[in-house]
């Protein structure tokens, strides 16, 4: 029997909100313009009330980076802002999509949401064979966990609409030409239709 679970990838403060210290450098605009938050609202309450389960996952570091594994440049930017320390706002989801006590959230110190994280087992123990996914960035997370998830046997679905790059062009080529092969790239609505 066919279960899905929808995962939200990364749509926490320091990356979504104007007042975030990523968010602030632009990409709040974008999440706004594309209306993503509303969106991936509207998905979880579809599947909230299917009784499906929703995973969250955000990133974050402590506040020395200490436990930063990546050697990549990317980093010092975030270093340099001191952004996404654990324990600060900027590592909660914004108030609309906000994970229900009973929902399991994991903190992720890489870009995959598998990747030393119990995620993987705990969606198996859930019986999921689907895996929606929402996320920030798209050609981050979004790609990451759907190659992961296809190599890992579950059927992916990418939510165009509540999906989101700083470079609109990355998030068409990713939606476009990457994503497709690894799962079903399409529109919110469409998804809670298929419900």
């Amino acid at each position: 029997m066919e279960k899905t679970a929808l995962l939200v990838l990364d749509v926490q403060n320091e990356l979504v909100d104007p007042a975030g210290k990523v968010g602030s450098q632009g990409f709040a605009k974008v999440v706004e313009q594309r209306g993503l938050i509303a969106r991936t609202a509207a998905v979880i309450a579809a599947m909230r009330a299917r009784r499906q389960p929703v995973a969250f996952v955000n990133v974050g570091f402590r506040a020395d980076y200490a436990d930063a594994i990546s050697r990549s440049a990317r980093l010092a930017h975030l270093k340099e802002k001191q952004a996404i320390v654990v324990g600060s706002w900027g590592l909660e989801f914004p108030e609309a999509i906000r994970p229900l006590a009973s929902e399991i959230v994991y903190t992720k110190h890489a870009v995959s949401p598998f990747f030393n994280t119990g995620l993987e087992t705990w969606l198996h123990r859930q019986g999921v064979t689907t895996l929606a996914l929402c996320g920030v960035y798209t050609h981050m997370v979004v790609d990451s966990a759907a190659r992961h998830g296809d190599d890992a046997g579950f059927a992916v679905k990418v939510l165009e609409d509540c999906c989101a790059s700083p470079d609109p062009e990355l998030h068409r080529i990713e939606c476009e030409k990457i994503l497709p092969l690894f799962g079903t790239v399409m529109q919110s609505s469409a998804f809670i239709s298929s419900l």
